[in-house]
């Protein structure tokens, strides 16, 4: 049989050959190993565009939220707060209009009834962290903390990422440096805010023109219309410098796969972020399943996906992780022991690139 590297190496070359991907990364920990770590492609539609290669770097949107969790369970881990904690203990503006019993389990699972951007916030105010938390910590909650499952899109991160900076001192940019990225050698892997020397290493987003005439979808409320098209606004400069912990983090694949190694028992390299039983809690789904709104497929845990029959991170429930728009991926599988990162900068509807990635890992990596 084929190893996993030779495997994923050729379906890679095979979606950029066929114009399905422009470039891409693939990186896997099997059991603490690193076992795949393949590229393709190139970091732009320009006909000069450099290769793609291990350390290229890709915005992953949604995907830094599997790693903002993981910070905010440091903290509980810690013995520094709980997940019962009410936000306002640490950040008393946040009271206002009755949100005193939000606590941060809401923040995470996406129940604390604040998935919309503040109306006053517009995309030059977006990139200030302290104006964002100062009109979050002034909104109405649209529903009772805890009673209705609402995908926080931008929110979770600022939500988050200040609460986590109110109980530690630290800003969210400096906590995952110093006990996240640092502790596992994947500071140049991993940014939120990215550095303008980097700059060149981030590859360039691109959207696939959709095959039918349909109309779009309508804008989801969580996602405010300045933003406009996703891939053209992550191409942005003041967007990649500035910290939205949910939307905006630069990674490649290695420090994606890393990541979700370190969350696996026993670690890797000597580093195990968190222990099994604090996975085991931080992974366990929180809503019951009646109570999930109709047409989602996402089933949250405290701040992760849970995996599934439907799921691209895999079948078995024990898999968590979090998946980004146009189809960055980070995941861990514990039953299968492997933790995986996906980049990539073509975006397209109906794509298939994660779970063929996914089927080929199960179909050539023993249990």
């Amino acid at each position: 049989m084929s190893s996993p590297q030779t495997r994923i190496e050729s379906l890679l070359r095979e979606l950029v050959a066929d114009g399905s991907e422009r470039g891409l990364q693939v990186a896997v920990y099997h059991r603490g190993r690193l076992v795949v770590d393949a590229v393709a492609g190139v970091m732009s539609r320009a006909p000069d565009a450099p290769s793609v290669t291990a350390d290229t770097l890709f915005p992953v949107f949604s995907t830094g939220k599997g790693v903002t969790a993981t910070a905010a369970h440091l903290l509980v881990e810690r013995g520094l707060t709980t997940y019962e904690t009410p936000v306002a203990a640490v950040w008393p503006e946040f009271a206002a209009h009755g949100k005193g019993g939000i606590t941060l389990r809401h923040l995470l699972d996406h129940t604390a009834g604040l998935s919309a951007v503040p109306a006053e916030i517009d995309h030059e105010q977006s990139l200030d962290w302290d104006q964002v938390c100062a009109a979050l910590a002034a909104a109405r909650p649209a529903t009772a903390p805890g009673t209705h499952l609402a995908y926080h899109a931008m929110t979770y991160g600022w939500l988050v990422g200040e609460f986590i900076r109110r109980v530690d001192g630290r800003s969210f940019p400096r906590f995952v440096r110093e006990e996240i990225s640092g502790p596992l050698g994947i500071d140049d892997g991993m940014y939120f805010g990215l550095p303008d020397s980097e700059s060149p290493h981030v590859a360039t987003l691109e959207q696939q023109p959709p095959a039918s005439a349909e109309p779009p979808p309508p804008p989801s409320p969580t996602v405010p219309q300045w933003r406009g098209l996703l891939h053209n606004w992550m191409n942005q400069p003041d967007v990649r410098r500035a910290c939205m912990p949910a939307s905006n983090g630069i990674m490649n694949a290695r420090a994606i796969a890393r990541h979700y190694a370190a969350l696996l028992p026993g670690g890797v390299d000597g580093v195990e972020l968190l222990p099994p039983a604090r996975i085991r809690e931080a992974t366990t789904l929180q809503l019951p399943r009646p109570e999930i709104p109709p047409g989602n497929v996402f089933l949250f845990t405290l701040g992760y996906m849970q995996g599934g029959p439907a799921i691209d991170i895999g079948p078995e429930e024990s898999a968590f992780g979090h998946g980004g728009y146009g189809g960055s991926q980070g995941y861990a599988n514990p039953a299968r022991g492997f933790a995986v990162g996906i980049t990539k900068n073509r975006f397209r509807d109906g794509d298939t690139t994660p779970a063929r990635i996914l089927s080929t890992l199960i179909d050539c990596i023993a249990l």
